[in-house]
């Protein structure tokens, strides 16, 4: 049985993940920038791991647009103030004027900060 703390967790954790897809979609790298922290990365399919600031700025450039984003299913681990949360989703973006949909893991690990828990990185792997 799960603790009232353990269960806080999940719920603040997945808000946030919900809350990060949200923004994608919408295009709000405004929300983005206060949901990531400040050295948050996203490393590609490619491996290219990017810094949270190129990618925003990409993204306000029209080099990724995030048309939908259809979440499939979701696992969440966590470890004192350490997170990590695996989600398989169903992305239709436009990425440096491909679109496509891709069918993409994004492991994203979370940590405990002031205000709650925020996404240090995140790895997209296809499924």
């Amino acid at each position: 049985m799960q603790s009232s703390a353990d269960q806080s967790a999940r719920e603040e954790i997945s808000g946030a993940h919900h809350a990060c897809l949200t923004a994608m979609d919408e295009g709000d790298t405004t929300a983005l920038d206060q949901l990531l922290d400040d050295g948050f990365t996203l490393t590609h399919m490619t491996g290219y791991v990017q810094p949270k600031a190129e990618w925003l700025a990409q993204m306000r450039q029209g080099r990724f647009v995030y048309h939908t984003i259809d979440p499939k299913s979701m696992t969440l681990h966590i470890h004192g103030d350490e997170a990590r949360l695996v989600a398989l989703t169903v992305t239709d973006a436009t990425v440096y004027g491909t679109r496509a949909h891709w069918r993409l893991q994004l492991a994203t690990d979370y940590t405990v900060r002031a205000g709650g828990w925020i996404a240090l990185r995140t790895v997209a792997t296809t499924w």
